[in-house]
């Protein structure tokens, strides 16, 4: 019978190093890009320690509490963790190196360790070392083996080899056979560098003494401790099929449609009938082939019966086996190596980062630490990360990740926030892209000062103001915010000067601006101030603007004239020559105003009520003859002037001048010198008005007492009697009217003499002329009266005794009230 032949046979030995070769090259770049490397044994215990990453990574194990250690991957961090108290790396999981790296020569876990304050990330290495933890395992537990009796001894049977999952000397099969007369154990190495055993017939069989054959083969692996596999192999005696393996090789693309064909195995058996029927199958145990994979039995088709992921396995070797009908079979092998293609998007996942920076960063500062990884490979893994906006930041590469760093110095006065938009992009055709946005805000520091709007500010205040009223605003900008941007206001106050607080003061909060008292402006015209604002920073920042307070002058004083003074009591005289012809310029008055503007523009006027000899400039207040002096004019004319100013309401002031019309100074000089008596005399009128009334008063109240006492007497004398003022003759009233009017209503039966002269103040009584007749008295010349001199009277001393005493006493008294009374008239019609 002709054995089984599989064909499409290739070079297994160069394709098992392709395969080997992806994980050679990925363990080297990680060996060569590694900062931190560890090696542990798979199947530890839960809890045990890999290693010290803090005194690794030479942080201080003070500083983990801030620095908040952590690992950073996606399967890594299920079987590994740090104890952010001793900085210790523990197993957190168990480890199958069987499951995660399948038959890998190398298998490396990878992950990153990232700490913040400082922000950094380090890459940690952590190689998982076999163990032999399991023994090798046949596809099926019973080999079944048909030959033929004839069966020449030396013929070869090919076995079923066994699998460990172990990798290195761990799965390093030998295999034996129990022992036996007929058959020995032999290898066979395939292509690809595979050993199957073959049992090997030693002599020949006899169907009739034995025909049936149980065997033992055992598989063991090079571990230590050894691992051991059995199969039974049971013999019948019948043929013989000598067919032997082959490989075979296809590349397929990963996402190729589920039910595709991808390759069929064939093989061909000479023989005929149900000997020549060939069933074909999987002679695997892995869930993922057999999921993955389907053989038509009849054709040997294999088909794909799941979805095919080069991110899930990069190649499959699946084991065929051909069978005939007479129990003989053929094994070949098919690898399938999975084509990469770019159906996978770069991830980006932020490991690391801050919502807030402050403005005031340093270029460098790092923002963000941004791990990018793309599941395909080649071109297709390869990214490219960049930031879209044209903004202060930069990416820079370090190992796995990306670090966002500030480029240019910020300025949250201008950019408050930033929405960082990083974008990955592979190189496979067609290109992948994904976006990641970063939300970044800047915080104020305190680096703007308060700016005015104005370097200086003008107020106009009028004087006279109400004291306590606010007469400015000011206000500053800050382009700071929160406690930066608050503004205090405050005077700067120079002590060379008058101190202005006193004057002005300033709410600190509103930058409003009080008047503390009234101003005046013909005191200060006007203020200069200088105004600080300062912020609530720290350290405070602050500017200054000054305040120029110009007081606006009002119309509160009164023209002032200067020329001709009004202090002196004496009036002013100007002389005028008589010779002056109309418009001659013969005085000017001269007055100022301490008000401004139009408050001190002045007018003057002329005030009378009849047409003068003089006129006045209404502007420079001169003095001009209005026409030619006549004989007829008076020689003294005294003119008011009125100075007014323009204010509202309008104040003004006046003098009087004395106009004296002359050629020569010593032809007013009489009536200068009448006018001075006058004036003197005026001046002491009130003096002599004084004297005369405590005069009179007194000399009232003693006659009276003297009339109180004289009566009382009478009453007691009998000598004396009433006297009746008939026997006194009448008085002419000629004689009377030569003196000054006086107080006395009736004559005395006595001759008065009277001088009139004002140096001379006496008096005499003369006796009664019993021989002169009334008419004589009447009919008299009376100029002489007034002349006659004192020789001529009597003295009093005779008069006393011819006269009774309260009589005398009397007329004493009434002649010296007389006298006094006379005096005091003469002064006052004399002024």
């Amino acid at each position: 019978m002709a054995g089984l032949q599989l064909q499409e046979g290739q070079s297994v030995q160069g394709l098992r190093w392709q395969v080997i070769f992806p994980f050679l090259f990925s363990w080297l770049c990680h060996s060569v890009s590694g900062q931190i490397h560890y090696s542990i044994n798979e199947e530890l215990r839960k809890g045990s320690i890999v290693g010290n990453l803090a005194k690794d990574l030479e942080i201080n194990v003070k500083d983990l509490s801030k620095s908040n250690l952590r690992i950073v991957s996606n399967i890594s961090e299920k079987y590994f963790s740090i104890n952010t108290d001793s900085g210790n790396l523990y197993i957190a999981d168990r480890i199958d190196r069987e499951t995660l790296c399948r038959a890998a020569a190398d298998c490396v876990l990878t992950f990153d360790v990232v700490v913040e304050n400082p922000l950094n990330v380090f890459n940690v290495k952590i190689n998982i070392q076999d163990i032999n933890d399991n023994p090798p395992t046949f596809i099926a537990d019973t080999i079944r083996i048909e030959m033929s009796e004839s069966t020449s001894p030396g013929r070869r049977f090919l076995l079923q080899d066994a699998e460990d999952l172990d990798v290195g000397v761990n799965s390093l099969i030998s295999y034996s056979l129990s022992e036996n007369q007929y058959f020995a154990l032999g290898e066979k190495v395939s292509t690809d560098g595979s050993v199957f055993p073959e049992l090997i017939l030693e002599k020949p069989l006899d169907r009739e003494t034995q025909n049936k054959h149980e065997l033992i083969l055992t598989a063991s692996d090079g571990g230590n401790p050894v691992q051991t596999g059995t199969a039974l192999i049971n013999i019948i005696i019948n043929d013989i099929n000598d067919n032997s393996p082959d490989v075979y090789k296809v590349s397929v693309r990963e996402n190729i449609p589920v039910n595709s064909t991808i390759l069929q195995v064939s093989a061909s058996d000479e023989d005929e009938g149900v000997n020549a029927q060939i069933t074909y199958s999987f002679r695997t145990t892995s869930n993922d082939i057999l999921q993955t994979f389907t053989i038509n039995p009849r054709n040997g088709e294999i088909k794909t019966k799941g979805q095919i992921d080069y991110e899930v396995s990069r190649f499959y070797e699946i084991s065929v086996q051909a069978e005939d009908g007479g129990g003989l079979a053929a094994k070949a092998k098919v690898l399938i190596e999975i084509i990469d293609e770019n159906d996978n998007a770069p991830e980006i996942s932020i490991t690391s980062s801050i919502s807030i920076i402050p403005e005031n960063s340093a270029p460098g500062s790092v923002v963000a630490l941004i791990n990018v990884h793309d599941l395909d490979s080649g071109e297709n893994g390869e990214v490219q990360c960049i930031i879209t906006e044209s903004v202060p930041f930069e990416l820079i590469s370090a190992s796995n990740f990306y670090k966002v760093l500030t480029k240019n110095s910020l300025d949250r006065e201008k950019i408050s926030s930033y929405n960082i938009t990083i974008q990955a992009s592979d190189k496979g055709s067609p290109e992948m892209t994904s976006r990641k946005v970063i939300s970044l805000d800047i915080s104020d520091v305190n680096d703007n000062a308060p700016v005015f709007e104005k370097l200086g500010y003008t107020a106009f205040i009028p004087e006279n103001n109400s004291p306590g009223a606010s007469i400015f605003s000011i206000r500053a900008r800050d382009l700071d915010n929160v406690e930066n941007a608050k503004i205090t206001y405050s005077i700067m106050t120079r002590y060379d000067e008058d101190p202005l607080s006193s004057y002005i003061s300033m709410n600190p909060v509103t930058g409003v601006i009080y008047a503390q008292r009234s101003f005046d402006y013909e005191k200060h015209k006007e203020f200069n101030i200088q105004i600080i604002a300062r912020d609530n920073g720290s350290p405070s920042l602050n500017s200054s603007t000054t305040l120029r307070i110009c007081i606006v002058d009002q119309n509160d004083n009164s023209p002032v004239i200067l020329y001709p003074s009004s202090d002196t009591d004496s009036p002013s005289f100007e002389m005028v020559p008589w010779t002056s012809e109309q418009g001659s310029l013969v005085s000017k008055v001269v007055a100022v105003d301490a008000d401004s503007g139009h408050n001190s523009c002045l007018s003057y006027f002329l005030q009378s009520p009849e047409p003068s000899l003089f006129t006045i400039d209404q502007h420079t207040g001169e003095i001009r003859t209005s026409r030619g002096f006549q004989e007829k004019d008076i020689m003294k004319h005294g003119i008011v002037v009125l100075v007014k100013d323009n204010g509202i309401p309008s104040r003004s002031s006046s003098v009087t001048l004395t106009m004296v019309i002359a050629d020569h100074f010593h032809q007013f000089l009489p009536e200068l010198s009448s006018q001075s008596n006058k004036e003197e005399s005026q001046s002491n009128l009130q003096f002599y008005l004084v004297i005369a009334l405590a005069l009179i008063s007194f000399f009232f109240m003693l006659t009276v007492i003297i009339a109180v006492v004289s009566k009382y007497k009478e009453s007691k004398s009998s000598s004396f009697g009433s006297l009746s003022t008939s026997l006194y003759p009448q008085v002419n009233p000629r004689f009377i009217s030569q003196f000054n009017p006086g107080t006395l209503p009736l004559p005395y039966p006595y001759d008065v003499c009277v001088t009139l002269d004002p140096s001379e103040t006496e008096f005499a009584f003369l006796k009664p002329q019993h021989n002169v007749p009334v008419d004589s008295l009447i009919d008299a010349d009376d100029s002489g009266i007034g002349n006659e001199t004192l020789k001529n009277c009597t003295p009093v001393e005779n008069l006393i005794s011819q006269v009774s005493s309260d009589h005398y006493v009397q007329s004493v008294l009434l002649s010296i009230f007389y006298k006094i009374s006379q005096n005091i008239g003469s002064k006052v019609f004399q002024t």
